[in-house]
């Protein structure tokens, strides 16, 4: 008997342009995010003069975005999920350009302060922009999507040395502000233009209460462990933040356990491949950030140290600059490791070349290209871990919940870099000696810094292979299902 001959199929529609962008726009998205977190970082040495405060007091342009931007990441990140990804991306874009403005427009130090905490809010636009490729890409184009995505920190942190270093050096300060504040509205438009809204979402009361209580935690804890170098680790406001921390936190941790609908689903978390992931990423956190904080340093020491080379700020961000470009080569290269090997593989990977990295820059801290050598090292491994990070918090939760979770993976990566802060900070005073009347760290100092950073790095890397193999999602039930287990949990608690 003959078969009936197949019904031919319609052509599949060439994707439109708003499509095509879709990805670099996130992507753009996620590098103007890096470039305002770096700006300021020339001006630092300057803004005491140009604002009339104390240098304490300036330190806080830099703190008040660590903390505004640890505490909103998973905030908006459970937003995005509940009320729409993209609808909160761009709040958040938004939130940052009014921060660039309100910068562009002052010199008094505590607007300038309050206008940095509003720009904190653009460090959801990562996870936030994650979950969108998610939900929107094909899975064929899914890896390369997400692995661009997580290299947008580090390539928008390249590139905003340098750019921050010549515009302090031949324009007014101010001009930076202005920049990334036409940036950021030029961003806010390509946003609302390219870029659909995500149909996933988890329906729900927004967790207050959670909200509150993981915000109070947050800053305790941040705040202790970037200013504990200034205060005194063993002061009493130090050790009452900690412990402050330690407090509010436990109280957080059994109303989230208790709640129906919480901020982090903690049940979830405690899964080791969400688990485990959030502990590489807190490693890796801490491995990657001292190779930028480091190196700033090492490259400006002055040629009386015996090692150093009195390079310029804008000379420093040009070493830096090799990285970052890296960074953006070798993302396709590890999308596809992770979809041969599996992203826990390529997490490993990016941990001990991150090592390897630290090895470089201990063998030879006085050449400059040993230095840019080491520093790009670093950055390969960088781009490996990053891209590998949010795949496994792809592959391990519900759809519904990709954004909070990728932001919680997040606030452990800045975790991991407010300590790096403030342990190579301990590290390099605790080693320093008078140069011309001034402390200045000692080359004992810095190795001992790479030496700690490459050890974190191998810790990483074991805990990147302890990490249980790749498969589908532990929970692919819609978001109605997971709650309903959830309820059931709760009731029989």
């Amino acid at each position: 008997m003959d078969q009936p001959a197949p019904i031919p199929q319609p052509p599949a529609a060439a994707p439109s342009l708003r499509d095509r962008l879709t990805i670099p726009v996130l992507a753009s998205g996620g590098i103007l995010m890096a470039v305002m977190q770096t700006v300021v970082v020339p001006l630092l040495p300057d803004l005491p003069r140009l604002t009339g405060a104390s240098a304490a007091t300036v330190s806080w342009t830099v703190t008040a975005t660590l903390l505004s931007g640890a505490v909103l990441t998973p905030v908006l990140g459970r937003a995005g999920d509940m009320y729409g990804k993209r609808r909160v991306l761009i709040c958040a874009l938004a939130l940052m350009t009014v921060g660039s403005v309100l910068c562009a427009l002052t010199s008094d130090i505590g607007v300038l302060i309050a206008a940095r905490a509003l720009q904190g809010a653009a460090a959801s636009v990562v996870p936030l922009s994650i979950s969108i490729l998610r939900d929107e890409l094909p899975p064929e184009r899914r890896g390369s999507a997400v692995a661009l995505m997580s290299s947008t920190v580090g390539i928008g942190a390249a590139l905003g040395l340098p750019l921050a270093a010549l515009v302090v050096q031949y324009a007014d300060w101010h001009t930076m502000f202005w920049l990334t504040g036409a940036l950021g509205a030029a961003g806010v438009a390509a946003t609302w233009w390219a870029v659909k809204e995500s149909p996933v979402r988890e329906p729900g009361r927004f967790d207050v209460p959670g909200a509150l209580g993981l915000t109070a935690g947050l800053v305790c804890l941040l705040l202790g462990v970037s200013q504990g170098g200034t205060w005194g680790w063993g002061s009493a406001r130090v050790l009452g933040l900690f412990l402050a921390a330690v407090v509010v936190l436990a109280l957080w941790w059994w109303q989230q356990l208790r709640t129906r609908r919480p901020l982090v689903d903690l049940r979830l978390v405690s899964r080791p491949r969400v688990g485990l992931s959030h502990v590489a990423a807190l490693l890796t956190g801490f491995a990657f950030y001292a190779n930028s904080l480091v190196t700033a340093q090492l490259v400006q020491a002055p040629k009386a140290t015996g090692y150093g080379l009195g390079l310029s700020i804008v000379a420093t961000g040009l070493c830096l600059l090799p990285g970052g470009v890296t960074m953006l080569l070798l993302s396709p290269l590890s999308a596809r490791i992770s979809a041969a090997r599996g992203p826990r593989i390529t997490l490993a990977l990016g941990a001990a070349v991150i090592a390897c990295g630290y090895a470089v820059r201990i063998a030879d801290s006085r050449d400059l290209w040993m230095i840019i050598l080491g520093a790009t090292v670093v950055a390969t491994g960088t781009t490996l871990a990053y891209s590998a990070l949010p795949t496994l918090i792809l592959r391990a939760v519900p759809a519904a919940q990709t954004a909070s979770a990728n932001g919680v993976n997040v606030l452990m990566r800045t975790i991991g870099q407010a300590t790096s802060s403030a342990a190579v900070a301990a590290v390099l005073v605790h080693h320093s000696s008078p140069v011309g009347g001034v402390p200045i760290p000692t080359l004992h100092g810095y190795r001992l810094a790479f030496a700690m950073a490459g050890v974190v790095a191998l810790v990483a890397c074991a805990a990147a292979l302890t990490i249980p193999g790749d498969g589908p999602a532990d929970d692919t039930r819609p978001a109605g299902a997971a709650e309903g287990a959830r309820d059931e949990a709760l009731e029989g608690a």
